[in-house]
């Protein structure tokens, strides 16, 4: 079932937590299951819209309600509550989430980063006319974060930090992500930490991109994946199979028809079909990166943004 289209201001926070709602799992043998999934309607969130469309769900006895959100606080606690069936998120929240005692699992993985150190689907952008140069610089700078203390503000310390600056110099602040192209352009920050589309359009705009962190921080990071709760995981283990089913081969079709990606983020969102033709499209792949995992988890301790490493036999499928 489709929602209305959202236009990108709507699109907010596309690193944030996804929330959904409705009532699920719980069919009796054979007959069709209502499972309503909360996703972002951003680029990340493709591979589900087309397996959708492609009848994947449908083939796993899945009657798949797509509810389009912003993202936010409402999506932990509606998914802890039994509110909500799945919700896309990424890593780095759900590793907090955890880490405040919410027992909150992975069931599959979303969106990965490109691996292109040339052009990510995201990166920190300055002005044209900037004095900064490159990652290095950013210390002692403002930066703008779609949230604090999440996967955006963490990859970018460590790879300021790799590159020779202080992490601890930076000031980091809260501005999402339709609204950063213009407080950078009105000077409110020194550098905005932007993703796709609305990267795209402030490169074509003239700002330049002095790190693609994601990619930087390491070209097998795994961004964000679907997540349940370990109860829902033990007590209805089948529809949970279901979904990673459908779900694992929505990601591999993703992966595979790039055009159909660009095609369907124009079903769910309001991007012109230049923009989405420009578009850095992440990869969409079934299994996590334990090793870059790993490697936030680590660097968000270090950086403050957990107080304990995360435990990835629980975390992940």
């Amino acid at each position: 079932m489709r929602r209305p289209l959202m236009g990108l201001g709507a699109a907010g926070s596309v690193l944030a937590l996804a929330a959904c709602g409705g009532d699920g799992g719980g069919g009796a043998e054979g007959e069709m299951q209502d499972v309503t999934v909360g996703v972002i309607p951003i680029v990340d969130t493709a591979a589900i819209w087309l397996g959708e469309e492609q009848g994947f769900f449908e083939e796993e006895g899945i009657n798949l309600d797509i509810q389009t959100t912003t993202g936010g606080a409402a999506a932990v606690p509606g998914v802890v509550s039994g509110d909500f069936d799945f919700a896309f998120g990424n890593t780095l929240s759900v590793m907090v989430a955890q880490d405040e005692g919410l027992d909150i699992r992975f069931v599959t993985n979303g969106t990965t980063t490109s691996g292109d150190a040339e052009r990510d689907f995201s990166a920190v952008v300055v002005p044209a006319d900037s004095d900064i140069q490159g990652p290095e610089d950013l210390a002692g700078k403002t930066v703008s974060v779609n949230n604090l203390n999440n996967i955006g503000d963490t990859t970018i310390r460590h790879v300021v930090e790799q590159a020779g600056g202080d992490p601890d110099s930076i000031e980091f602040v809260e501005v999402g992500f339709p609204d950063a192209p213009a407080a950078l352009d009105r000077g409110q920050v020194d550098a905005a930490w932007i993703l796709d589309p609305f990267l795209t359009q402030v490169l074509d705009e003239g700002a330049r991109a002095v790190s693609y962190n994601f990619v930087e921080f390491d070209p097998e990071l795994d961004i964000a994946g679907y997540f349940t709760t370990a109860q829902r995981i033990e007590e209805d283990p089948e529809l949970v199979e279901s979904f990673q089913n459908a779900m694992n081969r929505s990601l591999e079709y993703a992966n595979e028809n790039p055009d159909e990606v660009r095609d369907i983020v124009g079903t769910y969102t309001e991007i012109s079909d230049e923009l989405r033709e420009k578009m850095a499209l992440p990869r969409y792949r079934t299994e996590f990166d334990r090793e870059s995992f790993q490697k936030l988890g680590s660097a968000a301790v270090e950086y403050g943004s957990l107080n304990n490493e995360p435990d990835l036999d629980t975390l992940l499928p």
